[in-house]
């Protein structure tokens, strides 16, 4: 059952970037995969790979449909003082027991089943995900004749940096002509049960950093000041909340939000001798970096000052429906749910498969309590994901 193999999971302490040997575990779950295990900087991944009898490596990859399910098994820190093992602890807790460290309930690393939920750091994000397609695979290709090459790519950085993760491996893949064609990365995407929700792209993250240059001097003589909060004046009723589009039936529109302003010395009699203001876009595809500081040009000219703009990342939207369908498809029968296409939310390893062309959705279980103490997945919700994960497979192996 996919839930064994979830408490198994738990009991690794896997906080990024560790992988506490977790690896061995999962592929003794799928023995039959070929593997490419990478290390860099620390960060461990980890290929599996499985072709259809009668063809060749490069065959397989060159002629027929590859599908990925990707994932990462790192987790964010439980929080509030509770402990983190340095080794696998590799048993469990059938009851609450007293464990009163930062407001768990329990070991975050020792799984246990109460009231129809399994706890534990990462039931949710993501173990719980990965989980349900190994299950899935293993279901799968006992009762199937395999017609595509089927994958797994898992990382240990995806809560970190994600710069030696699922990008780096991609780049290993485009080198080995072994990019996936499909893929499903199993983030927590649900919000009320598993099924209404699946993620087909995600806004873009644009940071940016405007700094107004003014002369710093004496309130009493204003004249021989040039004050950087005069300078802006109502313009910042231009940038503040601005909608840089209007969105589309995929994304909502882009919004310059303000993080910070700051200037001066705080000082009642001294005015600002600069004025920094500091603000976030979740961009959609319409909006790019480019058409950002052409705006904020339009609306500061003629006033003194610096703009800075990072793309920490990028926009994407799977537009071929065949994937999203399939899957929908599966989440109806097994739900009976009309899951939502949707791109809310922050950023995934998605965005990393989009650019190399591989068509990618997110779906997984509920995300109600990712990344808080007493982190818990519904029993009922991995047992469904796992039949959808099944149901996905059967009809994208007959396309």
């Amino acid at each position: 059952m996919a839930i064994e193999i979830l408490k198994r999971m738990i009991q690794y302490p896997t906080v990024t970037p560790l992988e506490h040997n977790i690896y061995s575990y999962i592929r003794e779950l799928l023995p039959d995969f070929e593997a490419i295990s990478i290390e860099k900087n620390g960060v461990k991944n980890l290929f599996l790979y499985k072709i259809p009898q009668g063809y060749t490596e490069r065959q397989a990859f060159d002629k027929l449909l590859h599908f990925c399910f990707a994932g990462h098994i790192d987790v964010v820190p439980p929080g509030g003082g509770a402990d983190i093992p340095d080794y696998p602890l590799l048993e469990s807790s059938n009851t609450l027991d007293t464990y009163d460290k930062g407001g768990w309930i329990h070991n975050p690393f020792a799984p246990i089943i109460q009231d129809g939920y399994i706890y534990g750091r990462g039931t949710q994000d993501m173990k719980g995900g990965i989980a349900c397609f190994i299950k899935s695979i293993q279901q799968f290709l006992q009762s199937n004749i395999l017609n595509f090459v089927i994958s797994v790519l898992l990382t240990s950085d995806e809560e970190g940096d994600g710069i030696y993760g699922t990008r780096y491996m991609l780049e290993i893949l485009k080198d080995k002509k072994m990019i996936p064609t499909h893929s499903i990365v199993a983030e927590p995407t649900n919000i009320n049960s598993v099924g209404d929700t699946i993620k087909v792209g995600r806004r873009g993250s644009i940071n940016g950093v405007i700094t107004i240059q003014g002369k710093q001097g004496h309130v009493a003589y204003p004249e021989k000041c040039i004050n950087p909060v005069e300078l802006l004046g109502d313009r910042l009723g231009q940038i503040a909340g601005y909608n840089l589009d209007n969105g589309d039936e995929y994304f909502s529109s882009s919004k310059i939000v303000i993080t910070d302003i700051r200037g001066g010395i705080e000082a009642v009699n001294v005015t600002p001798n600069d004025l920094k203001i500091m603000f976030n876009v979740r961009n959609s595809t319409i909006t790019t970096i480019e058409s950002i500081r052409s705006y904020i040009d339009s609306v500061l000219q003629n006033i003194p000052y610096n703009l800075s703009l990072n793309q920490s990342s990028k926009s994407f939207i799977t537009k071929d429906p065949t994937l999203a369908n399939v899957l929908k498809d599966s989440v109806k029968k097994i739900t009976n749910l009309n899951a939502e296409l949707s791109t809310s939310g922050g950023t995934s390893d998605a965005r990393f498969f989009s650019e190399y062309g591989t068509k990618v959705v997110e779906f997984g279980v509920c995300n109600d309590r990712i990344h808080a103490i007493n982190e818990r997945v519904s029993i009922d919700d991995i047992e469904n994901l796992c039949k959808i994960f099944f149901d996905f497979l059967i009809n994208f192996n007959e396309l």
